[in-house]
C-alpha cells in the first residue's frame, strides 16, 4: 500500500491518477479535510494529514509499505517533513520516495538546500530512499494569467531552464514506488529541451494564436509585484533567490532520467502548452502542493 501525500496538488493529483490507471493499492493524503472527505466520497481511502500534527500521522501510515513525500512549502517545511519521516520509520514503512528539488545536490539556491536537509536525514534514516529532483514546473504557467495580461513578468533576464511538466514527475514516481531498482538512487528530472523566456512566449504566441511577450523585471521588480499579489514574504525571498541561480545557468542542464526510468521522452514545452491551452487562455489558475 503506497501513501500519497499532497495528494490534492500539482504532482499528487497526477501520481494518483497513475497509480489508479495501474490498479495500485494507495491511500491519498490531503492537507485539506474537505477535500479528503470528497476524495472518500468519490470511493478514494483518503485522510486528512497534517505534517505539522504527529497525532494525524500513525492513523494515515497504517498498513502503508511506501511514502510518496510531497512538501507543503510553508514555513517550517523542513521540520514538518522530518516528522513523516520519523513516522514512517515508527510505522515500519519500508520505502521512502521524497519529491525534492533541482539543484539539491549542490545546494546553490535556499530552496534547494532546504530539500538537501531533508534528503540527508532520510539517507540516514534507516528507510530505502529514492529521491526526485524536479526542475521548474511547466504547470507554473497556468497560474501566470498569460492570455489575459499577454506578458511573461519575471527576474530571469536572458536565464535558460528545463522546465518540466508534472505529469512526467508524476510517471517516474509511480514508476519508483511500484517496482525495484530504484533503492539508494537519485533523479534530476528535466523536460527534453532547456528554452529562455523569450523562447517560451514565442512558443505560447504561436500555438495560443495571441501575441505573448517576456517583460524582464529587476530583482525589485519582481519582489515588489509579488508582494503586492499577497504572497508571503519568504516565499518571494525564495522565489528571487531560485532566479538569481537561473541567470547564473542553474536551471539549464538538460537530462535523461524521465526516458531512463519511464521508457519514454518527458513532454515538450510546446506539447504542454497545446494540451492546456484552453487553460492558458482562460486564465489563471492554482496549482499549489499543499492541498
Amino acid at each position: 500500500m503506497i501513501l500519497v501525500t499532497g495528494a490534492g496538488g500539482t504532482v499528487g493529483t497526477a501520481l494518483v491518477e497513475q497509480l489508479k490507471a495501474q490498479r495500485h493499492a494507495f491511500r491519498a493524503a490531503y492537507h485539506s479535510p474537505p477535500k479528503a472527505e470528497k476524495a472518500k466520497q468519490a470511493g478514494v481511502d483518503a485522510v486528512a494529514l497534517d505534517f505539522g500534527q504527529p497525532g494525524s500521522l500513525a492513523p494515515a501510515l497504517a498498513g502503508i509499505d511506501a511514502v510518496f513525500l510531497l512538501g507543503t512549502g510553508i514555513r517550517g517545511q523542513v521540520e514538518r517533513e522530518l516528522n513523516v519521516v520519523d513516522a514512517a520509520r515508527a510505522a515500519g514503512v519500508r520505502r521512502l520516495v521524497k519529491l525534492s528539488s533541482w539543484g539539491a545536490a549542490d545546494g546553490r539556491f535556499l530552496i534547494a538546500r532546504f530539500h538537501r536537509e531533508v534528503e540527508s536525514a532520510i539517507e540516514a534514516s534507516g528507510l530505502a530512499w529514492t529521491f526526485l529532483r524536479p526542475n521548474g514546473f511547466m504547470q507554473n504557467f497556468l497560474e501566470l494569467g498569460i492570455a489575459s495580461i499577454r506578458a511573461i513578468h519575471l527576474p530571469a533576464a536572458d536565464a535558460r531552464i528545463s522546465h518540466i511538466d508534472a505529469r512526467d514527475i508524476a510517471r517516474v514516481a509511480a514508476r519508483v514506488l511500484t517496482t525495484s531498482g530504484h533503492e539508494g538512487k537519485a533523479y534530476e528530472l528535466s523536460g527534453p529541451h532547456d528554452l529562455s523566456y523569450r523562447e517560451v512566449a514565442g512558443v505560447l504566441s504561436r500555438v495560443l494564436g495571441t501575441q505573448i511577450r517576456y517583460v524582464a523585471l529587476t530583482d525589485d521588480a519582481a519582489r515588489a509585484h509579488l508582494l503586492a499579489t499577497g504572497m508571503p514574504d519568504f516565499h518571494v525571498d525564495h522565489l528571487i533567490d531560485l532566479f538569481r541561480a537561473y541567470r547564473d545557468g542553474a536551471g539549464a542542464a538538460v537530462t535523461f532520467d524521465v526516458r531512463s526510468v519511464t521508457g519514454r521522452d518527458p513532454v515538450s514545452f510546446e506539447q504542454f502548452v497545446r494540451d492546456h491551452a484552453d487553460a492558458l487562455r482562460a486564465g489563471p489558475m492554482t496549482t499549489q502542493e499543499n492541498v
